[in-house]
């Protein structure tokens, strides 16, 4: 195939794509109710009753007379993405798949898979243990008792789509440090040496990513991410 046709076979495979996304966007569209249930559940002290006890429900407002309705397509537009994410890594791989050789065809297939399911477990760990303490901490979070929250949809929804982001790129520390290994780049001995730094690190990203003052919160994020590089350093060669 001449440089021409490859373009034309990534413009139809780009449009299948889309197409795609658009009919899991249309139907999550449809499906409001449902869609916002999930989304709103973790605001919901009933959602982590062991942590929350009976702490009041944060209520969210909306100030703009558009702004339902463009956060109803804009949350519609991420569900579809998510939810077609299997079909657009399958049809992507089937494009550059022709490429590779053999031998690295024999490793990139699971490799693809991994990272596929690590970014996703990212997204449940923020869905059902991160966000819901973050939103909970900030959301009551008052500098003065004067001064009263008042949280937007558009607020709520921005926080989420950012954290759930943020998490699944951290889950693939592992998956990035084995294909630095497999490379030759990265190995055991680089990682165990530079344990402390990595400690100090992961100490900021957290703190980055759930802006709380609470070292419980801290831990929460840190101590998962500690985990991962553990799980990275047993996963990259020796030498």
């Amino acid at each position: 195939m001449t440089f021409w046709d490859h373009l034309e076979e990534l413009r139809h495979v780009l449009l299948r794509c889309i197409i795609v996304v658009a009919l899991f966007a249309i139907l999550a569209f449809v499906f409001k109710d449902e869609v916002f249930w999930v989304v709103f559940a973790p605001k919901s002290p009933d959602f982590l009753p062991h942590i929350f006890g009976n702490s009041p429900d944060i209520r969210l407002i909306n100030t703009e007379l558009t702004r339902q309705f463009i956060v109803h397509m804009m949350t519609s537009f991420y569900v579809g993405i998510i939810v077609a994410a299997p079909y657009i890594i399958f049809e992507l791989y089937r494009f550059i798949a022709p490429a590779l050789y053999q031998n690295e065809r024999r490793f990139s297939t699971p490799l693809v898979i991994a990272s596929y399911l690590m970014f996703m477990l990212g997204i449940l760990f923020n869905y059902f243990i991160v966000f819901p303490i973050t939103f909970r901490f900030l959301g009551n979070y008052q500098v003065d008792s004067a001064v009263e929250n008042l949280i937007s949809l558009e607020s709520y929804i921005d926080m989420l789509v950012f954290l759930s982001l943020a998490m699944g790129i951290v889950f693939e520390i592992p998956i990035l440090s084995w294909l630095l290994g497999k490379l030759g780049i990265l190995h055991r001995a680089q990682m165990q040496q530079f344990r402390r730094h990595a400690i100090v690190t992961i100490l900021i990203i957290a703190a980055i990513i759930t802006p709380t003052s609470d070292a419980f919160t801290l831990a929460i994020v840190s101590v998962p991410m500690y985990l991962l590089y553990e799980l990275s350093i047993l996963l990259v060669p020796r030498s």
